[in-house]
């Protein structure tokens, strides 16, 4: 398959993206709907759900992104391997959620990732960044109870602003006594994150369950 050139870095404030996202009809997009629901957010081509939709095939997985490309691409490939609990939609998340997950039969979303977010160094961009205390607050009133939310980052400052608005929402547990994780959770890793810890560099992850 040829590879899809997009921007690295697209701005969720611009114009274009400022239309949220159609409800979806969770019964055309999944073959059995009522399974627990995996979200990961800012999927960009959507390689670690196609991994985790083979291995976990009783689990539903969404991906989303705001790069269009990326989700054409990545439902090809979803369609190609005939992947009944899988799906790509492209949105802007941080005004889609809700449209999104409004639908949703209470009790299905069990468990969002979040990984390697865009960073937007500069303070003035800090707005662009995914992990916005509103974001925060849908996902803690669409997760179920004992549901997680996975994080992680191969910038420090961007895993700690994460861990920092999941930790001060009264609807989220922090996992563990250390401060990071020592090793993901789930049984795939990212492009990113592979890429990352080959050049020896750390990772920050940490993991949230709704009280």
């Amino acid at each position: 398959m040829a590879v899809v050139r997009v921007r690295q870095h697209v701005n969720p404030l611009a114009s274009k993206y400022k239309i949220p996202a159609n409800p979806l009809e969770w019964e055309k997009v999944y073959a059995q709907p009522n399974q627990p629901l995996h979200l990961d957010i800012g999927c960009a081509r959507g390689r670690f759900l196609l991994e985790m939709a083979q291995i976990e095939p009783n689990w539903n997985f969404l991906g989303l992104e705001i790069r269009e490309p990326l989700v054409v691409e990545a439902n090809k490939l979803r369609s190609e391997l005939d992947l009944i609990n899988l799906h790509y939609l492209f949105c802007n998340v941080n005004n889609s959620l809700t449209p999104i997950l409004s639908t949703l039969p209470p009790g299905i979303l069990q468990r969002v990732t979040i990984q390697f977010p865009d960073p937007w160094f500069k303070n003035r961009h800090a707005k662009r960044r995914v992990v916005q205390p509103e974001l925060v607050a849908e996902l803690a009133g669409y997760l179920t109870v004992g549901g997680v939310i996975f994080v992680q980052s191969d910038q420090k400052f961007i895993a700690v602003e994460m861990s920092e608005r999941f930790s001060e929402h009264p609807a989220f547990e922090k996992t563990g006594t250390e401060e990071w994780l020592a090793e993901n959770p789930l049984p795939v890793p990212t492009e990113r994150e592979i890429g990352t810890m080959k050049k020896g560099e750390p990772v920050y992850r940490a993991l949230f369950v709704k009280r």
